[in-house]
């Protein structure tokens, strides 16, 4: 890890504390303290395994959509490219920055980058159907609970539709159209090439043409030979979504708490669409403001807090000590391996 990755870590360690601290002031009081020693360490140890098994299936979604294209990423592997994605989405704003980390790790696994591209912003797709999905469910089905998050989320969750289909629309018409995508790109390199040699700015011109083209018939293939990728990947997606939503249910019974499924459901979904919006360093702060804000319409205050300092243990203090784990062994393995 760089000095800069090294600052964007404290930075964002930093916001998620100082935002967890301010939470834990205005929620703690004397039941905190009777709710803490029925705390049953069984579920925390739970919750943790469940966090887990989200992103083995992550693993194996992205195992099976490489696999459809031809290319054999073995699972431990893949979960261990996992792990290092989880670190840069930390430091990065909003917790969609591992992207190149994926990309970059599959690569070296012997997939062709235009085909790692092509897999890694299908993930995204996928998360983004399935995170649409189950809002458009749980908002015609269990309307009356959608209403009680008020208005303001339920128009979040509207925009959100709105870009994931606009998302939709354009991974389809990338397969019809790589034209376009190509002066996108070119249109928007000009902005960290202008100073560049003619020459150089040529070779780099090409090299993303080359990419494209790859990046489309890869898209295709997705499309026409490699739909059972997609069909797990969609599957592999909605239980990881689904193994991470669930957990604050499972920390709720470890405080000797009843269970809010359907609630915590429709919050989550809420919740994962803001900590897309790039604004914080791994969402910190942001997320836990959220989810006191929402949570709150649930839980009882005087658990809030804990509840959040738990939640943001498992879903990033966690991912972060995972994600400098796998670094050392990616390290270690470039040392051995430099080519």
């Amino acid at each position: 890890m760089d000095r800069n990755q090294k600052r964007w870590l404290w930075i964002s360690l930093g916001f998620s504390a100082v935002v967890l601290v301010a939470v834990l002031y205005f929620t703690v009081d004397a039941a905190t303290v009777s709710y803490l020693r029925r705390l049953n360490p069984f579920w925390l140890i739970l919750a943790l395994c469940t966090h887990v098994i989200a992103l083995c299936f992550w693993a194996l979604r992205i195992k099976f959509m490489s696999r459809s294209l031809g290319y054999r990423v073995g699972f431990f592997y893949s979960l261990n490219l996992v792990f290092a994605n989880m670190l840069l989405a930390a430091i990065t704003p909003s917790q969609a920055g591992g992207e190149p980390v994926r990309i970059h790790e599959l690569y070296k696994a012997g997939v062709k980058v235009g085909d790692a591209t092509a897999i890694v912003l299908t993930e995204r797709i996928l998360d983004g159907i399935v995170l649409g999905i189950g809002g458009a469910f749980f908002m015609f089905v269990l309307g009356s609970e959608w209403r009680r998050i008020g208005s303001v989320f339920s128009y979040l969750m509207y925009i959100s539709w709105i870009i994931i289909t606009i998302m939709v629309i354009i991974f389809i018409y990338s397969v019809k159209n790589p034209g376009l995508l190509k002066r996108i790109i070119h249109y928007s390199s000009r902005w960290f090439t202008r100073k560049w040699e003619s020459r150089k700015i040529e070779r780099f011109a090409q090299s993303i043409d080359s990419e494209v083209d790859n990046f489309h018939n890869t898209l295709a293939d997705f499309l026409s030979h490699g739909k059972a990728g997609l069909i797990f990947g969609l599957i592999f997606t909605t239980l990881f979504w689904f193994c991470e939503f669930v957990i604050v249910s499972i920390l709720l019974v470890g405080l000797s708490q009843p269970p809010i499924f359907i609630e915590s459901l429709i919050v989550q979904l809420v919740i994962a669409v803001i900590m897309m919006i790039p604004l914080t360093p791994g969402a910190s702060g942001i997320a836990e403001i959220s989810f006191t804000s929402l949570y709150g319409l649930f839980v009882n205050s005087s658990i809030l807090g804990i509840l959040v300092v738990l939640w943001r243990s498992i879903l990033f203090y966690f991912n972060i000590l995972l994600g400098l784990i796998s670094g050392l062994l990616i390290v270690q393995r470039e040392a051995r391996h430099p080519d």
